[in-house]
Parts: C-alpha cells; structure tokens; sequence
C-alpha cells in the first residue's frame, strides 16, 4: 500500500552498514539523519557514503539531513564521572572549575553566569534535577536543589521559560555544515534557532558552503526554544521546513504544553507550504524491546492524523537493538491511521487565492483528482515545487512526483503523500507525459484502464513552469 506518511531514521552504531541500512531502506526508510552531535566528519561520511550505496541497491533514492549540534549548554566533567545531588544542598555552578564534585562543577557555556538572576530555575539532564537560583556571583551560580539525583558529565541545562542568549550557530556548526555539503547532504537541521535571522544565516552558510557541489540544502528549523515559538511564523517564512523537537522544548515549556504545540506547529506548517517533522522519543521503548508500547503507537499515529511530513526515529535506530523492525513498525502505525484520515478539501479551498499559475494547477489537479476518484496523481517537477504544494492538503490520492533532477527527488522524499520517481528528460511533453505514466505503470501504481491527473510545464524543464493539467486512462490515447 502507499504510505503518505514518511519517516526519517537516525543512523549510528547499531545502523551503519550497507547491509542494515539497505533493510532499514526496504523497511521503509526515506530520510536518513546524521547527528553531527555524535561522530567526526570522516564518520559521517563514511556513513553518507554507505546511504548512497544501499540506496542504489534498494532501487530508490533517499534524503540524507544533517542535523547540527548547536549551542549545547552543559555541565563539565566530575572527579569521579558524577555526584549525587540531595534536595535542600546548595550546588554551584562554576565556569572557571576544571573538575567538578559534591558542592560545584564547571560549565561548557561560558556566559551562563550573564543570563541568570535569583529566582530563576534551571533544569538539568532533561528536567530531571531541578535547581533554584538564589544568587550569582561573578562566574559563580549558586543555587539550592529543588528535585536532587544522580547528575553525571556533560548533562544539558535548561532555564525555565528560555531566555538564553547562545547563539543558534557555532564555529563547530559553521564547519559542519561545510562537511555535510561536501558528503552531498539534501536537508541541513539547524539546532535552537530563535527567530528567522538565525535562519537566514544558516542557509547563507549553507548555500555558500554548497555552490562548489551545486547543492543548496533544505533548511530545518528545530524548534526547541520558549522564544522560538512566539517568533514561529518567521521562522516558518525563512525555513523549507520545522522540526517539532520534543526534547529540549518540553525541558523550556513544560510537557503538558507540547502536544497542543505540537498540533499548532504541524497546522502552520502546512497553511505556511513548508514540511514538518515530528521527532523524540516516538518509539523509545524500541531502543530495547522488539514491540512498541500502546502510549508510543498512540503518539506516532496522532502525529499522522495531526498531518505531519514525517516521523522520526533518534535512538531508536542509531544504537537501538531492532532498527528495522523499528521501521516496519511505525510504517504500519502510519497506514493505519492515514486509514481514518477525514478528507476537509473543499474547505481547505474556501476563501483561498492563488497568484502563480503552477499553484494553480497544483491545486486544480488536487481537486479533480479527488472528485474524479482518480488513481493518482503524476506530476512532472523540476524543483518539486508542484509536489509541495500538493502535498499541503490530503485526498487519499497518491501523488507521483517526477524528476530528471537527483536533487529534487532526494528533497522530495520528505513530502507527505509524495513518491518521487526518476524520469529522464524529455523535450517533448507528449512523450514525457507518456514516459511518466510508464514508469508509474512499471512501478506497480497504477494499471490500464486506470484514471490519472497528470501536470507538465511547457517549454520543458523550467522550475515553476507548471501549467498544463491533463486527465486521461491508462492505455486509451490521448
């Protein structure tokens, strides 16, 4: 069956073979993340490397992003690797301590200490330790544990509500992002962004980075800060997609406050023609047990019927025990639940103008498809733009985007309800129109007799040049 949903695996110790990923590809893999948290940039890529091999093997491209580090603000290293912190004990945090014990331990942010004033709360290895600010002094934040625990190095802090001033891109994301261009990377993440000038600068980065390979990436926002949220339709407005990174932002917002969120980031997303991923912790319990719990398939199917682009699996496939099966078992939590999808077109096109004319067709094509009963969708993309906008609105009809540009169909993988097939490039529209029913044909989508809404641009092979909309039967002429 087709499934619209997609999902996008991070891949690491327990997933960097050809023959795993290659699995993982026929599982049903269409995004891999490399986490530039972890790793050195011969280790991703090798890692980029063996994607592209077991993609060619599989028959099928897939997307490769880049995930950067960002600003991680954390605790330094222990004496003996960690303390044990008891509610009502003063702790200090120190950024000029080297080694940390039971009363201080250093800080990997330097500035902390200029952020924070007494009253403040700090929570520590995702909100499990909660301290009280009660003063600062100089490069000295004292606090009183409110919520103790084990507390061991590097664990990340947070502040209460935001407020931090790191800034979202560091030397070591400047130099990441010029490997993940060098290894062919299709989508850079941008970690802790706090509005669209973060953005901005990172697809500059990006795209001058890129220029030499003639890349230029799809930018990500994560959206993890309190401060992003307020600044989210900017964000959206200098980004091709979100992520919804439950972590970090539920550490900042509360996680009572993240599935309301959640649905509103998805929502703007889509009215804003920008994709969206939901990430952390969708199947966590896979990390050691071969099946899901009944909260984890609950999650994953509620992203879907809230309309996600995709899902995504962190620990769960890069040192997990079962990633494939992993796989397996979200795709089919998705196509069940795209199963109950309720169908709202008509309504999403009241009171909707459209400006350009290969919008137009896209959604001229959407609603004949969907009224007609058609068995699919072929559109002929350059950019994938046509694809896009497509994809912003759901009608059970499978959508086949086809590209003679490698770029275009890797970037495409992530659109929900999206198949991007590869077409060589074809001057005349007929025979290219003929060609693409071909290939969807061959593939096994569609068979003769078949109804089909097929969109071209004429002159051929122009971006945005999309303006013809064609209905026709699988083996009649035409």
């Amino acid at each position: 069956m087709h499934r619209a949903t997609k999902i996008v695996a991070t891949i690491g110790p327990a997933s960097s073979t050809p023959e795993i990923l290659q699995q993982m590809i026929d599982a049903g893999l269409d995004v891999v993340r490399l986490n530039f948290s972890h790793g050195t940039a011969d280790d991703h890529r090798q890692r980029a490397e063996f994607v592209r091999e077991a993609a060619r093997l599989a028959g099928r491209e897939v997307g490769i992003m880049a995930d950067l580090q960002g600003p991680k603000i954390r605790v330094g290293k222990f004496e003996n690797g960690k303390v044990t912190l008891v509610p009502g004990n003063a702790f200090i945090l120190d950024s000029d301590c080297e080694l940390g014990n039971d009363e201080r331990v250093g800080l990997d942010y330097k500035d902390l200490p200029r952020d924070l004033k007494t009253g403040d709360i700090l929570l520590l290895n995702d909100g499990l330790i909660v301290l009280n600010v009660t003063r600062v002094i100089g490069n000295e934040i004292h606090t009183t544990v409110k919520i103790g625990g084990e507390l061991s190095n590097n664990k990340g802090i947070n502040r209460q509500g935001g407020g931090l001033t790191a800034p979202a891109l560091t030397a070591k994301d400047m130099e990441d992002i010029r490997t993940a261009m060098s290894l062919g990377a299709d989508f850079v993440a941008v970690s802790f962004p706090k509005n669209a000038t973060d953005m901005e600068m990172a697809r500059q980065l990006a795209n001058i980075a890129g220029a030499p390979y003639g890349i230029k990436p799809k930018m990500i926002a994560k959206i993890e800060r309190a401060e992003a949220i307020p600044a989210l339709q900017g964000i959206l407005d200098a980004s091709d997609g979100i992520m919804v990174a439950r972590g970090d932002l539920a550490v900042e917002v509360g996680n009572a406050a993240v599935p309301a969120l959640q649905k509103r980031m998805i929502r703007m997303a889509r009215e804003s023609n920008k994709f969206v991923i939901t990430a952390t912790q969708m199947m966590e319990s896979m990390i050691y047990a071969p099946v899901p719990t009944r909260a984890e398939v609950s999650d994953v199917a509620n992203a879907v019927l809230d309309g996600t682009d995709a899902v995504m699996l962190s620990a769960e496939s890069a040192a997990g025990k079962y990633p494939v099966q992993t796989i397996e078992t979200m795709a089919a939590i998705c196509l069940e639940a795209e199963k109950s999808e309720h169908v709202e077109l008509d309504k999403d096109f009241l009171d909707r103008t459209f400006t350009r004319i290969d919008q137009s067709i896209a959604m001229g094509a959407l609603f004949t498809a969907y009224h007609l009963g058609t068995k699919a969708i072929v559109a002929l993309t350059e950019s994938g733009s046509t694809a896009l906008w497509m994809s912003r609105h759901w009608t059970h009809v499978p959508i086949f985007a086809l590209t003679s540009r490698i770029g275009s169909e890797r970037a495409m993988q992530i659109y929900r309800n999206v198949r991007p097939l590869h077409l060589d490039s074809s001057s005349d529209r007929d025979i290219a129109l003929q060609q693409a029913l071909e290939v969807v044909v061959s593939k096994g989508y569609a068979a003769r007799g078949d109804m089909v809404v097929l969109t071209v641009g004429e002159p051929m092979g122009q971006a945005g040049g999309t303006n013809t909309l064609k209905i026709v039967r699988v083996g009649e002429p035409y």
